[in-house]
This record gives C-alpha cells, sequence and structure tokens, in this order.
C-alpha cells in the first residue's frame, strides 16, 4: 500500500451561465415584451470526509477538479440549469488549507462531513429584470460571476483513540495485530512501519481504535529518520502509550528519547502519555522489568509488560486501554 499523507490539488467551481435576451412571441400576444431567464448558478467543489478513504493515493494520478458550469438563461423566461456540484471524497482527518492565502478553509473530523472549498458564480440576470416604462424591450442581461478557483493542500493526520509510540523493533506491529483486528506488516527489522496502522478494539457496546506509529528515533522532531512525517498523526489521539522493549541494553533511555522528541515536538504531547508497556516480556531481562517498573511509577503512569508472542498480559492490556476510554 502506499501511503500518502500530504497532496496538491487544483479545484475551479462552475462558472455562473448568462442571462438570456429574448421576447415573447406568442400568437396572441404580439407584444409580449422582454422573456429572457437568468443563468443558471455553476457547480460549487465539495470535499467530503469518508471512513473508507486512508490515503491521498488517488491524488497522485488526479489533481484538477472542475465542477460543471450554469446554463445561460432561456426563452419564455426559463431558467438556465445549475451546474452540477463536484464532490471529493477524502479521509477522515484531512486538513484543508488554501495554499495562496495559508488559511485552514476545514478540518474534516467525522465521516460524512463536507466543506465547500470552491464556490460556483451566480448566475447572470435576463433581460426580463431590466425592463423599464421608458424601455419595454431592454436588451441588457449580465453576465454570470467565475466560479472561484483554488490550490489545495491537503494534510493527514490520523484520528485514533490511542497511539502507540516507540523506537523501531520494539513490537508495536506484533502488539496492534494481538490487541486488534488489524494485520500490519511485521518482521524482525527497523521500520517495518512506513504507514501509521489502525486497528479497533470492539467490547460488547463500544470500540476503540488504535494507531501504531511508525519508529520515532533520536532528532525525529528534526526530521530524522521517519518520525517526522508521522509525529502529526499523534497529535489527534486521545490518550499515548509508549512501548519501550524489555531486551533493550538501555530502556531508560529509551523511554527519554521518546519523551524528549514528543515535547520538542508538542509539549502538550507529554500530558497524554498514561502508560508504559513492556514488550517481549517472554525474552525479558529481569532489570529491565524493575528499572521500567520504577521509572513509570516516578513519572505517574502505568506499567504493563507484556508478550505479543505468548500473549501474557495481553487481555489484562486490553480491559486497561477499555477503562481507560471509559474514565
Amino acid at each position: 500500500m502506499n501511503f500518502i499523507d500530504i497532496a496538491q490539488i487544483k479545484v475551479k467551481a462552475g462558472d455562473g451561465g448568462n442571462g438570456g435576451v429574448y421576447f415573447l412571441r406568442e400568437k396572441y400576444r404580439p407584444y409580449g415584451g422582454p422573456a429572457g431567464g437568468d443563468g443558471g448558478k455553476g457547480g460549487s467543489v465539495i470535499l467530503q470526509a469518508d471512513a473508507s478513504k486512508t490515503t491521498f493515493l488517488d491524488f497522485k494520478y488526479k489533481r484538477h477538479f472542475v465542477a460543471q458550469n450554469g446554463e445561460h438563461g432561456k426563452p419564455k423566461n426559463q431558467h438556465g440549469k445549475n451546474g452540477k456540484d463536484i464532490v471529493i471524497k477524502v479521509p477522515v482527518g484531512t486538513i484543508v488549507i488554501d495554499k495562496k492565502t495559508n488559511d485552514v478553509l476545514c478540518d474534516l473530523v467525522k465521516h460524512g462531513q463536507s466543506c465547500v472549498v470552491a464556490k460556483g458564480g451566480d448566475g447572470g440576470l435576463g433581460n426580463a429584470h431590466f425592463a423599464t416604462p421608458t424601455n419595454q424591450t431592454p436588451r441588457k442581461f449580465t453576465h454570470g460571476k467565475k466560479g472561484e478557483e483554488k490550490e489545495l493542500v491537503l494534510i493527514l493526520k490520523t484520528i485514533a483513540d490511542i497511539a502507540i509510540v516507540g523506537l523501531p523493533n520494539v513490537g508495536k506491529s506484533t502488539l496492534l495485530s494481538v490487541l486488534t483486528n488489524a494485520h500490519p506488516k511485521i518482521a524482525d527489522y527497523p521500520f517495518t512501519t512506513l504507514y501509521p496502522e489502525l486497528g479497533v478494539i470492539k467490547t460488547d457496546d463500544k470500540s476503540f481504535t488504535i494507531a501504531d506509529i511508525p519508529g520515532i528515533i533520536e532528532n525525529a522532531h528534526k526530521g530524522a529518520g521517519l518520525g517526522l512525517d508521522f509525529l502529526k498523526h499523534i497529535e489527534r489521539s486521545k490518550y499515548l502509550v509508549l512501548a519501550i522493549d524489555l531486551s533493550s541494553e538501555n530502556p531508560v533511555k529509551d523511554f527519554e528519547i521518546l519523551t524528549t522528541e514528543l515535547s520538542l515536538y508538542d509539549k502538550s504531547l507529554i500530558q497524554k502519555i498514561k502508560a508504559v508497556v513492556g514488550t517481549k516480556l517472554d525474552i525479558a531481562k529481569k532489570e529491565n522489568l524493575e528499572l521500567l517498573e520504577k521509572l513509570a511509577k516516578e513519572k505517574s503512569l502505568d506499567f504493563i509488560p507484556v508478550s505479543s508472542t505468548t500473549g501474557q498480559n495481553i487481555e489484562y492490556l486490553k480491559e486497561y486501554i477499555t477503562k481507560l476510554m471509559n474514565y
């Protein structure tokens, strides 16, 4: 899968149709007067959030979108047809920015939420509007207005209840796969996760979304590794869980790297950290268990050691997450 979380597109709303210049000519009304109808309104360009979309891959091949123009005014005071709107589907979590002004036009955070990003032009007036006692056969009309034209920057920020954050190769993807219905790519080398992966924990009456964020490394906030590209996906999460490898040479340093990078990117992220999950419990070093448990207690964080391989404490972690989300 190609995960693309930033894109640029050009949109052009439809132009309004011109007003018509016509005169009524009927058998029993030889002097019926002006009868030019108004022009139709141009179609607008609408962006709509769609939960089935997860990436901007579609915009790799099509980047220019044009809505339909309105029809010109017709005889017998008939209004020209309005142009059809064009609806562009984007992933939930899409922020839409006007490239020229740098203004945020909308932030689409719910399925079905929509935003008009380019308004269609109004139709012009037909000559029927310009009749006066002294000018009963006007040939005056107005042109339809041009539709808005914009270049947009689309930025996708993943929306998840909980984000799993850790260094590369600590077992985040495997953990996600045993906690949820997700099937992320899993392998024994760094940076297996190249894009945020989402999974869902389902209870009897609720469900919670968990995101596996690509590995964060030292200086990620400056662009090192893949971290800078994906740190933005953590911002929308309600809570963060730090995944620390219990077989690591220095789990305390691992913890410090993660918290430092999160803080340097956005200080408020530290307040979202609720727990430290020690991964690879089946091959854990005893001293690491003690060190992390002590560190978590000092930071007022919950500590949950798990093994995705044996399943040890996985059910307990699910229960913990459920209680956390229901708090």
